[in-house]
């Protein structure tokens, strides 16, 4: 693996980046989180660009898919980034309409972009399932997590199988798309507190100048490259599960310990609507527990690792 992106990598995230100052950001992202709403421009924006489709390119795949993922979490675009990226083009050859939900069968809590969605991914033991959403199938479920909630109304159609062992391939991309998701809504935390701290004052110094602040500070800027260079490593080697499966704990786990320092350090005003911290750190709780959570994934590692009968319950 190489830890320097190359010239084509970095232009896409500049050029993705560029798209997204444009497309997205914490007011926006505000604004759609007030009337529960997805952000179909920024998709459609994606889609003429090209971004959309970089998964399945001759000269780009996963790793590309993942910088551009994490660049639209970092940027608050509410879209379904991760699925339509990331775990949509490991299961299907042509691309699927969306935006796309994602489920685990027998998990009956909301999900991301539910109410919204056109195809919804279906992990099931060992196979997954597409099944086209029909408008309505859904209904919104209010939150404060800043991304779009929804509940099936009813019972879903059975629709296509996509064959032996997609189940465990679609399960592998989907912890890495939450990797890549849960690392840009981590990077722009940090950011936002770190500039906060840079500011505030107190005792006539910024409190981002004292050494207890900065140790907290370090700690979280290790758990977030922590989580970038394992998300980026298994990226590179294609999804493989372990790699996955690790980057998606850890992963977990650092959003718990970011959600915490984020808002404890910006102080009161970390925990008001009028701060843009929200945009971002509320989307923590809730990707870090998707999938079963931290410990769900530890599970499902020392099973890829040493074998075992699968353990029901998830956990966080």
């Amino acid at each position: 693996m190489d830890f320097e992106l190359d010239a084509d990598q970095r232009a896409i995230v500049e050029a993705v980046d560029a798209l997204l100052v444009r497309h997205a950001g914490a007011r926006r992202a505000a604004e759609l989180a007030q009337s529960g709403g997805y952000d179909h421009a920024l998709d459609d924006a994606l889609e003429a660009s090209g971004f959309a489709q970089v998964a399945r390119g001759e000269e780009t795949g996963l790793l590309e898919a993942v910088l551009i993922t994490e660049a639209i979490a970092r940027s608050a675009g509410v879209v379904s980034a991760g699925a339509a990226l990331i775990v949509a083009p490991a299961l299907c050859a042509e691309p699927l309409p969306g935006p796309i939900a994602l489920a685990e069968r027998g998990d009956a809590r909301p999900l991301r972009f539910a109410a919204q969605a056109r195809s919804l991914l279906l992990a099931e033991g060992d196979e997954a399932r597409w099944i086209a959403i029909e408008d309505g199938s859904a209904e919104p479920v209010d939150n404060r997590f800043a991304l779009p909630m929804g509940r099936w109304r009813s019972a879903l159609p059975e629709g296509q199988p996509l064959g032996a062992g997609s189940g465990e391939r679609m399960r592998a991309h989907w912890r890495l798309a939450l990797a890549a998701e849960l690392l840009g809504y981590m990077e722009a935390a940090l950011d936002l507190t770190v500039g906060y701290l840079k500011e505030r004052h107190q005792f006539g110094r910024p409190i981002g100048s004292f050494q207890a602040v900065q140790h907290r500070l370090a700690l979280c800027s290790v758990l977030v490259e922590g989580t970038r260079w394992l998300s980026y490593e298994a990226a590179a080697k294609g999804a493989d599960p372990q790699a996955c499966t690790t980057a998606a704990a850890h992963a977990a786990d650092s959003a718990r310990q970011l959600f915490r320092e984020t808002h404890q350090l910006s102080g009161a005003m970390g925990f008001t609507r009028e701060h843009d911290l929200h945009v971002w750190s509320m989307r923590l709780p809730l990707l870090r527990v998707e999938l079963g959570g931290a410990s769900q994934h530890r599970r499902s590692l020392a099973r890829e690792r040493w074998g075992g009968a699968p353990k029901p319950g998830g956990g966080t």
